[in-house]
């Protein structure tokens, strides 16, 4: 496996076109070796996990720093020859023109997408005021825009997540940053059908990306049906990892038990997914 050959050019354009019709899925690697075997199975893009890469490092989700997480995303971006959509969080600043900095940071790694969240991170104060997070994806666009236009950007409506569960204040959310320059819309957390149907028809025609993490009675196929254009999974792919890793452990220390190895790859196949072909091919 080697550095990817597409030009970012060539993977920003295939991205917009996945979003022009159908639905796809976006699954949400969180390593180098992730994204890897994921680009194997015939997806047609990736995204990051803010949740998952924070894991990995021994930190909580919105624990990381803006550095690393450049250079996870930089890494991202040449595992594969996928696209890649980047969790950037709030954008890991408050004022305006601090997130543009920072997503014109975000933009030279050569992702495909980036997502701008609306949640603050404070307990008392868990969502920035409408004024403020149009301003702040305002800003992000501009950013965007001073670098070519070709990245996408997603605004995200933390409601659902931060205990704030009202459909109405996120459809006004979501309809403002659609026109402060979003160019996707998203809101974690909504799940039944009704909500998913409400959100597509508020913000159509642009796209809504649907986050699915956890065991939904709903197929691709049924949430296809409901307009939605993309499908991500957040940190579940990690958290499904990190569940079979734990299980294995805790057997192993309070049991004296190998059964947790049961469902584990083989070497060799993992040794064949990730070797490295010679300089003679």
């Amino acid at each position: 496996m080697t550095d990817s050959s597409a030009s970012v050019s060539d993977k920003r354009r295939a991205f917009r076109t996945l979003h022009e019709r159908g639905c796809f899925v976006l699954p949400n690697p969180w390593d180098l070796g992730s994204a890897r075997y994921l680009a194997t199975l015939g997806f047609s893009a990736l995204a990051t996990t803010s949740s998952g890469f924070a894991w990995s490092h021994g930190r909580p989700d919105n624990g990381v720093t803006l550095d690393s997480v450049l250079d996870h995303l930089r890494e991202m971006v040449r595992a594969t020859d996928l696209p890649i959509n980047a969790d950037f969080e709030g954008g890991f600043a408050h004022a305006p023109a601090d997130v543009a900095r920072n997503v014109r940071l975000a933009c030279e790694t050569g992702v495909a997408g980036l997502s701008i969240e609306d949640a603050t991170g404070e307990a008392d104060r868990p969502l920035y005021t409408l004024a403020e997070a149009v301003a702040r994806m305002r800003a992000a666009r501009a950013a965007i825009d001073a670098c070519g236009g070709e990245v996408m950007l997603v605004g995200r409506a933390e409601c659902f997540l931060v205990g704030r569960p009202d459909l109405a204040e996120t459809v006004a959310r979501l309809r403002a940053y659609a026109d402060a320059g979003a160019d996707c819309l998203y809101s974690p957390g909504i799940k039944t059908p009704e909500e998913i149907a409400a959100v597509v028809a508020a913000v159509s025609p642009k796209p809504v990306n649907l986050l699915v993490g956890w065991a939904s009675p709903l197929t691709v196929s049924d949430i296809a049906a409901l307009g939605v254009r993309r499908i991500s999974v957040g940190g579940a792919m990690a958290r499904t990892a990190w569940g079979g890793f734990m299980n294995a452990a805790r057997g192993l220390a309070e049991k004296g038990s190998f059964d947790g190895f049961a469902q584990a790859a083989s070497g060799q196949t993992l040794n064949e997914l990730f070797r490295v072909p010679s300089p003679a091919g």
